[in-house]
């Protein structure tokens, strides 16, 4: 396979991107007192520099109480902060480059050794299943949060960001509303169908359309695991991750990023078996939604595994151009990869793997 595919532009809602690579959004916590500085700027600036189509930026907070979960987590808002996003978003810019910041509010994930008496909030007081930790959210918590969330929206619009990202996946604060095991609500947030469970991420996503306007490119990043859980599954069938992102795309959504841990793994084998459509595939076949893929691309072995020193090169890349080839998702996210290379997608393109770094994980204590 050519790796045409890969650098062939592409056009989603009015925002055209020179290739399919998206730079993933990867927790750094390196911001002194949530404030993002010169040296963040210059590392998104090297990957825009290195040829990647799309910079989604590490997750940044909105602005609620305990919202992060841990040192150094960049906020999105404050006049400080956003002053430093809007030399973030310039600095890549001057490179060529696109970008959008992530949008989260980690939930009840926060380390509990950290801060221990900060408020900690989530949909019913849980960090996992039978897992205590925090505050059930009232009525009023959820509505302060779908407006912080749009504010910090119509922020990321007034600085000059390309488009945005709301962090829905993973097991923070909107997964555990979609999640049966951390979402025990008997009100309008809960309910036994995962379609009803996503009421509080479709307000979110409404909320935050109306802030940017429609022409504004909305991504929604989803999973079906958690860091609570690797094995959690939302959606056991197509009907079912119909019901759950349906309404997410009517709400306003125009890409979906759906995290899987490893890109070429079908998500219902049972269906179209071993070689069938991975998550992003089955998202976009169901909703008409644009999707991006990820999930170790880059990686020799899954990224938990490359935490350990395993990892390199650009395993399953094949894999990748055939799934671009007959249109199965749009774009790829690449992660711990860029990490380690800020000029991965220009070795890829200029056949120069064998100059591929692959991931170190000592890369992780550095921005380089």
């Amino acid at each position: 396979m050519t790796d045409d595919i890969l650098f062939s532009p592409i056009t989603l809602k009015g925002l055209t991107l020179p290739n399919r690579i998206v730079m993933a959004p990867m927790t750094r916590g390196m911001t002194e007192q949530g404030i993002p500085g010169a040296a963040n700027a210059q590392y998104y600036r090297r990957r825009a520099e290195g040829g990647v189509g799309l910079i989604l930026t590490e997750g940044t907070v909105v602005d609620r109480p305990a919202s992060r979960n841990m040192p150094g987590i960049p906020f999105f808002h404050g006049q400080a902060a956003l002053t430093g996003w809007q030399a973030v978003a310039k600095a890549v810019h001057q490179a060529g480059g696109l970008i959008g910041p992530q949008l989260w509010h980690t939930g009840s994930t926060r380390m509990p050794d950290w801060e221990p008496d900060a408020p900690v909030e989530s949909p019913s007081g849980l960090v996992g299943p039978d897992e205590p930790r925090g505050n059930v959210m009232t009525e009023e918590d959820i509505a302060d949060t779908v407006a912080a969330f749009a504010s910090a929206a119509a922020d990321a619009k007034r600085l000059g960001f390309d488009t945005l990202e709301l962090h829905g996946a993973h097991g923070y604060l909107i997964d555990q509303f979609f999640w049966s095991g951390t979402n025990k609500r008997t009100d309008a947030y809960g309910g036994a169908t995962i379609a009803e469970r996503a009421r509080f991420a479709a307000e979110v996503v409404s909320a935050v359309r109306t802030a940017v306007g429609p022409d504004f490119p909305l991504i929604l990043r989803v999973s079906q695991w958690k860091q609570q859980d690797y094995q959690a599954r939302l959606a056991q069938s197509p009907e079912k991750m119909t019901q759950w992102l349906m309404p997410l795309v009517e709400a306003g959504v125009d890409i979906l990023h759906c995290s899987q841990r490893r890109f070429w793994e079908p998500e219902f084998p049972e269906i179209d078996g071993t070689g069938g459509m991975n998550f992003a595939g089955w998202a976009k076949k169901l909703t008409g939604a644009a999707t991006i893929s990820v999930g170790s691309v880059g990686l020799d072995s899954d990224f938990f595994a490359a935490f350990g020193g395993q990892g390199s090169g650009a395993a399953a890349l094949d894999s990748l151009y055939q799934r671009l080839e007959r249109e199965e998702f749009d774009l790829i996210a690449v992660g711990r990869a860029l990490i380690s290379d800020a000029q991965w997608p220009e070795k890829v393109r200029n056949d120069k793997r064998q100059e591929l770094r692959g991931f170190n994980a000592a890369d992780l204590a550095i921005l380089a």
